[in-house]
């Protein structure tokens, strides 16, 4: 493939880190962003993270996949009905964020949150998604499309598998013979001790914490090129973010 592919970890608010990223990776109108979810509640520029996505993908090719946090957003956005372990991880500083926006461009926000996608399948054989799936004919097959966003036992399966262990193994887990490669976010790896996108079996998991204390990242699936941005809680230094 000649295009340039990235795949994009969890923002969580850090709209300066974004834009460190792309400028870093000298981003063209010929690439192809692939956001795996999670741009909101954390950092401060929650809505303006959706603003600067909306307004980006008018000359940029994007797709936008959607993450749990994303979806809780949109619940609020649609019905204002919040809870505790919400606003305790990133809710807070998200609504905060929303009352800087009009009406109009909440509408807009809105309009955006319900065209994400649960996940995007590339060349029939790559899969992008959130968090991952359970069925094992693929997410396509879920019986409940949050499953997509909210799932970690993928990454969990993938991390617990003996690399020695060849596919057609009876145990091989039948998740994995799906796809090539199979990009997520969701679980940062900063909780394995992990800086970098980290890879798992065939599952390449690109959320670096930049939630928390780690760093936003993208990664070239074609060279396997990583970019990153300095750690996000330095940029936002007078914020707590999720910490």
């Amino acid at each position: 493939m000649s295009q340039r592919i990235f795949a994009i970890g969890d923002i969580h608010g850090g709209l300066k880190a974004l834009q460190q990223i792309l400028k870093k990776a000298a981003i063209t109108p010929n690439d192809l962003l692939i956001f795996l979810g999670d741009y909101v509640d954390g950092w401060s520029d929650s809505a303006h993270v959706v603003s600067y996505l909306i307004e980006l993908e008018k000359n940029q090719p994007c797709v936008f996949i959607r993450g749990n946090h994303d979806d809780l957003v949109h619940q609020w956005l649609i019905t204002q009905e919040m809870n505790n372990q919400w606003l305790q991880h990133g809710g807070e500083s998200t609504i905060k964020s929303y009352a800087e926006l009009s009406e109009k461009e909440i509408n807009t926000h809105i309009a955006f949150y319900e065209r994400m996608k649960n996940y995007y399948i590339l060349n029939e054989e790559i899969l992008f998604l959130h968090a991952g799936f359970t069925n094992m004919h693929g997410p396509y097959n879920e019986y409940e499309a949050y499953m997509c966003y909210w799932d970690r036992t993928l990454w969990e399966t993938a991390l617990s598998l003996d690399p020695n262990l060849p596919q057609d193994h009876i145990y091989y887990p039948k998740r994995l013979k799906l796809f090539k490669e199979i990009y997520i976010g969701h679980t940062p790896v900063t909780r394995i001790n992990k800086e970098k996108p980290h890879q798992a079996a065939n599952v390449i998991n690109v959320d670096t914490g930049a939630a928390f204390k780690g760093k936003l990242s993208m990664i070239e699936i074609n060279t396997k090129e990583v970019y990153q941005s300095e750690p996000v809680y330095q940029i936002y230094k007078d914020e707590k973010g999720r910490n």
